[in-house]
């Protein structure tokens, strides 16, 4: 899960973030990498951004974020609990 503040943002530009992380989730997937973008859930009152992705390391996913210029104020491992059904 990757940990952002963006307080302030635009909703045009959150927009273009997550486009841009799905685009570069793509291409590395493409490239042999094993990511894959899930969500983001964003708390406009504080700013606070959590991006869920899929991947095989905490590496390739702060490698994603770093290619694509993405913010963020760390990198943390975390599990999907959404019900399947």
């Amino acid at each position: 899960m990757v940990e952002r503040d963006l307080k302030g943002i635009a909703m045009e530009d959150l927009a273009g973030a997550q486009k841009a992380a799905i685009g570069k989730a793509g291409e590395m997937r493409q490239g042999g990498s094993d990511i894959r973008y899930i969500r983001t859930t964003f708390a406009p009152e504080d700013g606070r951004c959590m991006c869920l992705f899929e991947a095989e390391s905490d590496s390739d996913v702060r490698r994603l974020n770093d290619e694509a210029g993405l913010p963020y104020s760390r990198i943390v491992p975390a599990m999907d609990l959404t019900p399947q059904g």
